[in-house]
């Protein structure tokens, strides 16, 4: 499981890689002076599988020998890799500079004090997504800058459906209609996503609450608001889903690998993944490649919500220099690695221009579907306390998918413990 996937290898796949802007200026507020604030840094992330950030940073570093960038690598594994970032930005460690976090963490690590403010002169902020900027601030200050984005998208059997001479589904009664009765006759699952007890689980919750109109937590983690009608609606389609078997109980076992390869080998009628599968889902090993499509998440009236994922920079509140690594963001932000970001990566880059060159959508045919699903896409619950809000959300999910509690049982409950958390207990 890689470290580029929310609590598996999708959410996550876009913290991986750090890429970058040509120009610089963007500067961290906060932080010690000494030496004016320049001289050699260190960038954490995840583990790097692909092989290609070292490179990007070489390309720093051949331009700012006295500033040179260190890559520290951390686990694959998500919550390794938070455990160890907190562990060293808590005791006021100096040993990362620039942090590549996962969208959700950055109002956690900003309520901590773990991150310092960025001042946004220098960025391209206006050129990115604005979705995505969204996910860098937290009570209104700029904490981070965006760096890959992600957005949840539906793949379905092309093949199936044109056969059936069928569009995709744009609402969740569509997807549930051709899921009860296509699937059984080509003997195939009919839908999947992310329901194994994690963070996957609280993406796909959170998406199927905000594309009914709800929300989980409001005012930035100060008021708790899933106890709604739509809250009970979005958990309710999911629970139905498994009641009535349109969703496989194999899927409450499934992180993003799991149910990608089944989609791959041609087990599933509808997937809810992330970008990455695309590719994958393409490749000569797959069973599905040229007979699949993806269309933008269903919701109970047309098309839905997305949880933005990806990830985002920050630079360490106690970091040696300071203006080398609000510098070093700058870099990793800007529009000609944005493109390797996507032509190297496979990755959803936060530059909007992208999505609409013919160049790239003609070798990514996805991007213009990807663009509607980000600019449509919320963050995740903001909260300083964000882990222990997803730990509840996923865990009084699963019992709810499970069968054990109905959907008002259970959002009554995840209302009781989301209050216990936003107080502090």
């Amino acid at each position: 499981m890689r470290w580029a996937r929310a609590g598996g290898r999708a959410l996550l796949l876009a913290a991986l890689l750090l890429t970058g802007y040509g120009g610089a200026g963007a500067r961290a507020s906060d932080g010690p002076p000494g030496e004016g604030g320049r001289g050699p840094v260190t960038l954490a992330t995840g583990r790097d599988l692909t092989g290609y950030l070292q490179h990007v940073l070489d390309g720093w570093n051949r331009a700012h020998p006295l500033e040179r960038a260190t890559l520290v690598e951390l686990p694959e594994a998500a919550d390794e890799v938070r455990a160890q970032m907190a562990d060293s930005l808590r005791s006021g460690s100096d040993r990362f500079d620039v942090l590549n976090i996962d969208v959700a963490w950055t109002s956690e690590f900003a309520g901590a004090g773990w991150i310092a403010p960025v001042d946004p002169r220098g960025l391209p902020l206006d050129r990115l997504l604005p979705s995505v900027v969204d996910t860098a601030t937290f009570h209104g200050r700029l904490y981070a800058v965006p760096y890959v984005t992600n957005a949840g998208l539906l793949y379905y059997r092309k093949d199936i459906l044109d056969r059936e001479h069928l569009a995709p589904p744009r609402t969740w009664a569509e997807l549930e209609e051709q899921a009860k009765t296509l699937a059984p006759k080509y003997r195939i699952g009919g839908y999947a996503g992310q329901f194994l007890p994690y963070e996957g689980l609280t993406v796909n919750v959170t998406e199927a609450v905000q594309s009914a109109g709800g929300a989980i937590l409001g005012g930035e983690g100060s008021r708790v608001t899933v106890d709604s009608a739509a809250a009970r609606e979005g958990l309710g389609f999911l629970v139905r889903g498994v009641r009535e078997g349109w969703i496989p109980r194999a899927a409450l076992r499934f992180k993003e690998e799991e149910s990608r390869r089944a989609f791959q080998d041609g087990e599933l009628l509808f997937l809810r993944n992330w970008p990455y599968v695309y590719d994958l889902a393409s490749g000569p090993d797959s069973k599905v490649a040229g007979r699949f499509g993806a269309v933008p998440l269903p919701g109970p009236d047309g098309p839905g919500s997305s949880v933005l994922g990806g990830s985002n920079l920050a630079v360490n509140a106690h970091a040696r220099h300071p203006r080398t690594a609000a510098d070093l963001m700058a870099y990793m932000t800007g529009e000609s690695v944005q493109r390797q970001v996507l032509t190297e990566g496979s990755l959803p880059p936060v530059w909007a221009d992208l999505y609409r060159d013919p160049v790239l959508v003609r070798r990514y045919p996805y991007l213009p579907v990807l663009e509607q699903s980000v600019r449509a896409a919320k963050p995740r619950p903001k909260s300083a306390r964000y882990e222990q809000v997803s730990l509840a959300v996923a865990a009084v999910s699963r019992d709810a998918l499970a069968q054990h509690a109905t959907p008002e049982q259970a959002v009554a409950r995840l209302d009781r413990e989301l209050r216990e958390i936003v107080r502090g207990g």
